[in-house]
């Protein structure tokens, strides 16, 4: 992963709604989540919602499936694997902590 799509990434995930829906639908699984479900769960409104998942679509954070009139969000599995190895791949890199257990641990988490 380069440097400049973790920052895109971790900048999409650093507003609170989108880290919330992000959260939301890395719970609901790979069945992932109707627009309509993560609407009703965080009551805000339809536009602004959509405005979130483009932006998290945009870097690859979530797919969206249209579903006859449903739109189904899901939560991109192996980005989410990338991005956080791209984080834990130097963890103590010049330093003195095990590095193998810090991956084990974020690897455990995701």
């Amino acid at each position: 992963m380069k440097i400049e799509q973790a920052a895109t990434q971790l900048e999409a995930l650093g507003n609170a709604t989108r880290l919330n829906i992000y959260r939301i639908l890395v719970r609901a699984g790979a069945e992932g989540l109707a627009v309509g479900s993560i609407q009703e769960k965080l009551g805000i409104p339809a536009s602004t919602l959509s405005h979130h998942c483009k932006r998290l679509v945009d870097t690859g954070l979530v797919s969206q499936e249209r579903q006859a009139t449903t739109l189904i969000c899901r939560a991109e599995y192996p980005a989410m694997q990338a991005l956080i190895g791209y984080l834990a791949d130097e963890c103590c890199a010049d330093g003195s902590c095990p590095p193998d257990q810090v991956r084990r641990v974020a690897m455990e988490r995701a």
